[in-house]
């Protein structure tokens, strides 16, 4: 009985992006459409941060979402969409923003943290190296260990 309701409950937590799209915001041409849905991918919900408009049920996302379909319903090509809504929005819209001198920090952390972390590991073992590892016995300790190897 609970597999059964945990099934149905992942089951609607899995769909629920999929509602995100009313359906009167679905455009006729289902090529215009996929289009649509691309770039919708593309973008970031500025309310939600971590979603893009197209999963987002924001309504910030939403006008994003329309604003996506006028354009292109109007003419626009991919490239031109992306660059007048990041010309509103700044690069910040941009799920992955491009790889640009502003941006090689962002691009290039994960690598440099990777690269400290292996120099530092190795810094830290070569200094370890041929060190003892505990401290020398006390008199008391001596007298212990010399007893218990005569008996």
């Amino acid at each position: 009985m609970i597999k059964r309701l945990l099934l149905a409950l992942f089951l609607m937590m899995a769909a629920a992006p999929a509602f995100a799209v009313n359906p009167d915001e679905v455009l006729s041409d289902p090529s215009l459409e996929a289009r649509a849905r691309s770039l919708s991918a593309k973008l970031r919900c500025m309310v939600c941060q971590n979603q893009s408009i197209d999963d987002s049920n924001a309504d910030l996302a939403k006008d994003l979402r329309l604003l996506v379909r006028e354009r292109i319903t109007d003419g626009d090509t991919d490239k031109q969409v992306l660059t007048y809504i990041v010309s509103r929005y700044g690069e910040f819209v941009l799920l992955t923003p491009p790889f640009s001198v502003r941006t090689l920090l962002l691009w290039g952390a994960p690598v440099l943290l990777i690269l400290a972390g292996g120099v530092s590991l190795i810094v830290f073992a070569r200094k370890r190296v041929g060190k003892p590892t505990g401290s020398k016995l006390t008199a008391d300790e001596q007298a212990r260990l010399v007893e218990l190897s005569l008996d």
